[in-house]
């Protein structure tokens, strides 16, 4: 049995900030074609929003469940299960609406373009395939498919927390022996009724999803489970640099490009160590999310900074994550429809951005009042024991 941590260690407030940019970087990317794309993190590195997402979905899972493994019981694993089977659920839930917009641009505006887009055009092509790959989770639109991923790393969770507090380090070592046999000899699940594999590979990401996890864990004992050292300081934020100046500067973009072919192509090394692949995780995109994650954990005015009233705003966003994820999704299809009748406008697609991120602030905020109402009301008293009540509380109907 593991030992139990003498200070638990309270909500990281940075989290929240975090998790809330991230959405906003993902919905922005979600409705191509504007201006405001070319500002967000996917510009500036290797990675983007998405597994910056992943990783800190495993970060909180590690922050939310696992206290109830301490002393195991199936408890704790049926919480982690049901929040599980509400992200299946929520995913078919946008799955359907993007399905219902799409239709409803090509039926009231003439505008078919989004039936063509997405994935959604299986449904004429392959019917029968595409009603069972929806449900079955192996068919997934664009855009809609990050959940499915979450979902299905939320089942095995529980034994992953099992081994985080038990074995970290083996835990580390098979999540990266995994991730390198998916990598070598390029293992998926699958994509019925298409030819292919998931495009977030669960067999892959789940290397971001367990570094959160554990580092998730380990804050929950009070602790760090890589602590502040200079030297790697230093050495993430070069990598960092290096990425940079990689996407910017065109001779070096050049340069560090054929040099990567180089190495797969004359040296041999395999493709999950020279490519960007987004799918299997790839080393540049993999060293990239941990590299930021490391430094930004590591900075004193990051921290104070999510801790402002600036920052508000965003933390508000990362509390209530799914719900502004699945709002998000369905809007972003809706405002690809609107920009397929009006082109690209600057104006106008700022305007359509800053409606679509004003109904995801409504979104949380309505949730955090309803969360914070529910647990204001005072708990039922329980009637006291003994025959002379029972006819009493059943005619109030709390029998």
């Amino acid at each position: 049995m593991p030992d139990r941590p003498l200070q638990v260690a309270a909500r990281d407030k940075r989290l929240d900030v975090f998790r809330g940019l991230a959405l906003v970087m993902i919905f922005i990317n979600h409705v191509p074609g504007t201006v405001w794309e070319n500002f967000t993190s996917r510009n500036f590195g290797f990675s983007d929003a998405a597994e910056g997402f992943v990783l800190m979905s495993g970060i909180a899972a590690g922050l939310a469940y696992s206290k109830g493994f301490w002393t195991p019981t199936w408890a704790a694993a049926r919480k982690i299960w049901r929040r599980a089977w509400t992200l299946y659920l929520v995913h078919l839930l946008t799955t359907i609406w993007a399905i219902a917009i799409s239709a409803a641009f090509a039926l009231w505006f003439a505008a078919p373009d989004l039936l063509h887009e997405n994935q959604v055009w299986i449904l004429f092509q392959k019917p029968l395939g595409f009603l069972i790959g929806v449900p079955a989770l192996t068919h997934q639109l664009g855009y809609t498919n990050i959940l499915p991923l979450y979902a299905t790393l939320l089942l095995v969770t529980p034994a992953l927390i099992l081994a985080a507090l038990r074995f970290p380090r083996t835990l580390l070592v098979g999540s990266v022996l995994l991730w390198a046999v998916t990598g070598q000899f390029r293992l998926n699940l699958p994509n019925f009724p298409n030819p292919g594999g998931w495009f977030f590979n669960p067999l892959a990401w789940q290397i971001i999803f367990v570094m959160g996890l554990l580092t998730g864990v380990a804050l929950k004992k009070g602790r760090r489970f890589v602590p502040i050292l200079p030297w790697l300081q230093a050495l993430t934020a070069a990598y960092l640099l290096l990425a940079l100046i990689w996407l910017k500067v065109p001779v070096v973009y050049d340069t560090m490009n054929h040099f990567m072919r180089v190495l797969n192509q004359d040296l041999g090394l395999p493709f999950y160590i020279t490519a960007f692949d987004k799918t299997f995780a790839t080393v540049p995109r993999l060293l990239h999310v941990l590299a930021l994650a490391y430094l930004l954990s590591t900075l004193g005015w990051v921290r104070h900074l999510a801790a402002s009233s600036w920052a508000e705003p965003f933390a508000l966003l990362g509390r209530h994550s799914l719900q502004v994820f699945a709002t998000g999704t369905i809007l972003c299809f809706a405002l690809q429809g609107v920009k397929d009748l009006t082109g690209d406008r600057f104006l106008f697609d700022t305007l359509l951005l800053a409606m679509g991120l004003s109904v995801q602030f409504g979104v949380a905020w309505l949730a955090d009042r309803w969360k914070g109402e529910a647990a204001a009301r005072p708990a039922p008293k329980a009637a006291p024991a003994g025959p002379a009540t029972a006819p009493q509380t059943a005619a109030h109907g709390t029998a």
